[in-house]
């Protein structure tokens, strides 16, 4: 800080010293005191305030010196608040308080930014091991003749997973994506169940679908978070039933599958986990044997499908609920606000 910013942050104390001085000398030529008297005042006074100044800015300039080493010397400088030195006066305590405050808040912030960019490197991670997958598989297909109905099959595999990402982005700003209009619930059903069609056939799922109403949200997100139900059906329930019914402002998607154990059932919504029944899917890959023949093999997974699904639902307002007992059944109900 130079001299002059120190003088001028002093300004409105110096004018009041000015004035005090001035009404000094006034009262005391006025009770009769000689001019050499008011001026040894005048020069002792003008000598105090001048070693006023001195000392407070040798003092106010050791104090900034060394706040911006401990900045310099900090790696993370929003760090400051935390580590300033606590001050004696009183008003200095309460910018030292709001100080801390702000640098608190700066830290969670960081802090939650920081996890948010490692969950998503965590899960680009994982979604390019699980989409070279259906790739890999692709490259097999036509190698060995290509088979027109198991190279789209695993060009939808590659779909799901690339829309899952793209959702998995937009979560933060989902807000602003999100667009309501009425539409009928069995219509969206109905373009989901025939996107994921080569899917569930090739998993040996048969599937039905009753009911219908017409609900204000956003027909796009509701056709993804379907689409999710029915290709963890696909990946965890070959060979089962699957029925979808629409009513009561309610989607309930029901299988007779090998359904989740009681101790996994709270968890599995939660960002990246994979329970037991993770690996019991199936994905296509080239048997052992020559020319086209495939067969079904487990494949693992992300641990991200009900997670998106959650927050999309949280974000429309959807209230989710999954019930399901371990070898008999799961049934996600897809509850819409009356409001």
């Amino acid at each position: 800080m130079s001299a002059r910013e120190y003088l001028a942050s002093k300004a409105v104390t110096l004018c009041f010293l000015g004035i005090g001085g001035v009404l000094f000398a006034g009262i005391i030529l006025m009770a009769g005191a000689g001019i050499g008297l008011v001026g040894v005042c005048a020069a002792a006074y003008l000598w105090l305030v001048s070693a006023w100044l001195l000392a407070g800015g040798l003092i106010e300039g050791r104090k900034i010196r060394a706040l911006e080493k401990l900045l310099e010397e900090l790696p993370e400088k929003y760090l400051l608040g935390e580590v300033l030195p606590k001050p004696m006066d009183g008003v200095e305590k309460r910018y030292f308080l709001i100080m801390q405050e702000m640098s608190r808040s700066a830290v969670g912030i960081a802090e939650q930014a920081l996890q948010e960019k490692e969950e998503y490197c965590d899960y680009v991670e994982s979604w390019i091991h699980e989409i070279k997958t259906p790739l890999t598989a692709c490259s097999l297909i036509l190698s060995n003749g290509g088979d027109a109905d198991k190279l789209r099959r695993e060009l939808k595999r590659a779909d799901n997973l690339t829309e899952s990402i793209l959702y998995y982005a937009r979560l933060r700003t989902a807000q602003n994506d999100v667009k309501i209009k009425e539409f009928s619930v069995a219509e969206v059903v109905e373009e989901a169940v025939k996107s994921q069609l080569e899917l569930l056939i090739a998993a040996g799922i048969s599937i039905d679908t009753e009911g219908d109403f017409v609900i204000g949200s956003d027909r796009k997100i509701l056709c993804f978070i379907l689409k999710q139900l029915l290709i963890n059906c696909a990946k965890y329930c070959p060979g089962c039933k699957v029925r979808i019914t629409a009513k009561n402002k309610a989607i309930h998607v029901w299988d007779n599958g090998p359904g989740i154990p009681a101790h996994e059932l709270p968890r599995v919504t939660q960002r990246g986990f994979t329970g037991s029944g993770a690996g019991k899917g199936w994905e296509a890959v080239r048997s052992s044997g020559a020319g086209n023949d495939y067969k079904m093999k487990p494949e693992g997974g992300t641990g991200m499908g009900l997670y998106i699904v959650r927050e999309l639902c949280t974000r429309l307002g959807i209230d989710l609920e999954i019930r399901s007992v371990q070898r008999e059944f799961t049934c996600v109900s897809l509850t819409f606000s009356l409001d």
